[in-house]
């Protein structure tokens, strides 16, 4: 037998116990390594998504955990990529069931950009605002995430679990501080549109900014939209949201 067969046939194994037992090997030594792999994922996706773990029994949790180890074609064995990992394997593998939430996909993709965010690099060339935004080339901080969901999943808890989704879009902010803790920012629509316009650039001034917003909104009047705009971009760069790009 070829290397690279055994070498799939040991892997085959780990995955799904009920396949061939690899020559050469025994099932109590197959056993040890099978629980040492599978441990170390449950232990990763567990860490990575606790509001959700919350949410099942732990028959439950460990079932998902072993579709996801089992049926998933994981290509790495860092903890932040094996939590993205397991975020595909829902939207594009799982078939859910009904002991699934309703919420499942959104709520794993909230605490994945959680982790996104925590763990997301600073970024030299953006610097914190210490001047008139006027005078600043606007850009979203890397540290920074927008996002919509339909269910409310920033509330949800063992106490909390909506069956349908909100009447409203739910728009919002997840960014690092200066202490860095990740900070849920709740967003109107306009603020949501300005961040996600912001998102686009590497930078952009504040005039291209307005022109786009007048633009956008051409039933409000100008200068209510333009001092509401400087308000709210003061606000978000007094967060780190929103930051100064400084080209090398």
């Amino acid at each position: 037998m070829q290397f690279d067969d055994i070498q799939h046939s040991f892997i085959q194994y780990i995955k799904e116990p009920k396949s061939v037992l690899p020559i050469g090997t025994d099932e109590r030594r197959m056993k040890i390594y099978r629980d040492l792999f599978f441990n170390n994922i449950n232990g990763f996706v567990s860490s990575a998504f606790p509001v959700l773990k919350s949410l099942y029994s732990d028959e439950l949790w460990l079932s998902l955990v072993q579709n996801f180890f089992v049926t998933h074609d994981c290509q790495t064995p860092i903890f932040i990529e094996i939590a993205q990992e397991f975020v595909d394997f829902l939207q594009t593998e799982y078939l859910a069931k009904e002991t699934d939430p309703a919420f499942l996909l959104e709520l794993a993709h909230y605490e994945y950009m959680e982790l996104v965010v925590a763990v997301a690099k600073d970024n030299p060339q953006q610097q914190r605002i210490d001047k008139p935004i006027e005078q600043v080339s606007l850009c979203l901080s890397d540290s920074a995430q927008v996002l919509q969901y339909a269910f409310a999943v920033q509330r949800v808890s063992e106490e909390y679990q909506p069956i349908e989704p909100a009447e409203t879009a739910q728009l919002f902010c997840l960014y690092r501080d200066e202490h860095d803790e990740v900070i849920f920012l709740q967003l109107n629509p306009l603020t949501a549109q300005v961040l996600g316009f912001i998102s686009q650039w590497d930078s952009i001034g504040l005039e291209e900014l307005i022109i786009w917003l007048k633009q956008t909104y051409p039933q409000l009047d100008s200068d209510v939209l333009e001092n509401g705009c400087l308000q709210m971009l003061e606000d978000l760069a007094s967060k780190g949201v929103v930051k100064d790009f400084h080209y090398s």
